[in-house]
Order: structure tokens, then sequence, then C-alpha cells
């Protein structure tokens, strides 16, 4: 081994060099030898540089409502409302060369891969082969991106998100989609746990009831003070002076056809 660096352990069990590398720091306490990657430092930008967007659940009983296993806030018109601002951040995002990760929860109809989640208020949900399981209209992924299939409600748990992301060289994730107090919830948290910043656009998220939504954007806040953001300012943000991203036909996300804007 080189005698000139230091390893360490990350916190994803891997060994980084330390020293004068300004992303390690030793722990408190522990021997000079053993050292972690440093998380990022805070940052009160909208979309931080290193920002990945994480497409959390929006599926068919997304906008429609008709699924009772899964209560849901606002009506119709509301959640279409909602399901065309997340369509718009995605291409946003596809226009500035900000990557975009899209999460399905999907069970095996014989619910032995549901675990707990028909403890509380939930039916079975997000059976496969079930139309309401499926990708909502204008979200499906491009064949560059990546679709993660989750079986619990954080898109961390037993997948491979945080390779991914790491792949990406992502520290702060964007998250759009539902429920805000369900799955948006507990991914925010477990993207706190593996030092993310996170952002959760407030208006392109839907919760269990306008209550729960809102208890969780607060609890949210309460880890990160600058988790929350809106949907117009990512959109400033990603596509300043006017840029517009746009779509080559019904329902198919399109980047818009100029350079991608610094940041």
């Amino acid at each position: 081994m080189d005698k000139g660096h230091r390893f360490g352990p990350t916190y994803d069990g891997g060994m980084v060099p330390t020293g004068d590398d300004p992303t390690t720091r030793a722990v408190p306490g522990a021997p000079d030898a053993v050292t972690r990657a440093a998380a990022p430092p805070a940052d009160p930008s909208v979309v931080p540089a290193g920002t990945a967007l994480v497409v959390v659940d929006v599926q068919g009983s997304f906008v429609d409502g008709d699924d009772p296993a899964v209560p849901k806030a606002g009506d119709a018109q509301a959640r279409a409302a909602l399901l065309a601002r997340i369509v718009a951040i995605i291409d946003a995002c596809r226009a500035s060369a900000v990557p975009v990760v899209t999460i399905q929860e999907v069970h095996k109809p014989s619910l032995v891969d549901i675990g707990r989640e028909l403890d509380g208020a939930e039916g079975p949900h997000a059976l496969e082969g079930d139309p309401a399981t499926e990708l909502a209209p204008g979200i499906a992924p491009r064949p560059d991106e990546y679709l993660i299939r989750k079986r619990r409600y954080s898109a961390f748990f037993a997948t491979e998100l945080d390779l991914v992301l790491r792949s990406l060289g992502a520290r702060t994730v964007l998250l759009v989609g539902g429920m805000t107090d369900v799955c948006i919830h507990y991914t925010a948290v477990d993207a706190h746990q593996h030092d993310y910043r996170i952002r959760v656009v407030e208006d392109c998220v839907i919760g269990t009831s306008d209550d729960a939504h809102e208890a969780a954007l607060r609890a949210m806040t309460y880890l990160q003070r600058d988790a929350r953001v809106r949907s117009a300012d990512v959109l400033a943000t990603l596509l300043p002076s006017g840029t517009r991203a746009v779509r080559s036909g019904p329902g198919s996300p399109a980047a818009a056809d100029r350079p991608p804007p610094s940041r």
C-alpha cells in the first residue's frame, strides 16, 4: 500500500484514500487510520450541482384515484394537474442533463413479498399485472435511464438505488411522486441516512390526506432545512431565460433542442 495515503471505510463499506482529500475526514475518537467519506455540506440552492431526480411511484392509479387500497388527497382534476407538473419537471431535468431515476412499486399477486404493508391503512396494492401498477402516462424512463422496482415503501430498501445514484455522481436527490407521508417520506429519510441532500418538490408530491402531506413535509424539513422546494423554482433554475422543455408527441417527453444550461 502506498505509505503516502491512508485508507478508511466509507458509509457503504468501501475504502477511500484520506489525508489531504477534502471529501474525507477522521472519525472523532477513532485511531488516525479510521476515516470515513464526508457528507456533502449543506447547500441552500434549489437544485445543487450533482442532483438526480427520483420519480417515486407515479403509477396508473396515481391520477384516477380508483384504487381503494391506497387513500390519496385531492380530486381527479387536482391529481391530473399534479401529474402535469411532474412531467414538466422530468422534461426539464432531461433538458438540463440532470439524471432521472424512475421508481415503481411492484408486488406478486400472491403477496409473498408485501411484508407488513397490510398492517396499517392500505390494502393489497401495486400487484403485477394490474393496470394500476403500470407507470402513469409520460413517466416511462428512456432507454438510457434507470427503472428500479421496489417492494417496500423506501426506494432505497433492498434495491440498487444507492449504487445507481453514486454511479451517476449524485449527492442530492430531487423527489417527486407519492405518497408524501409514505414512500416519499421514507425514501427521503433513507437518503438523509445515506448522506444525500434531499429536495422534495412540494407541489409535485401527494399525500394520503392533506394533513398527512403537510406533516410529512414538516418532518422532512426537520431533517434538512432546505428540503422543501416548489416546481416553479426548480423549473426556473433548470431552464433559465425562458427556455422550455418540449414534447415530441402526446405523452412522449423530449429534451429541449439546445445545450444544457450551466448551474
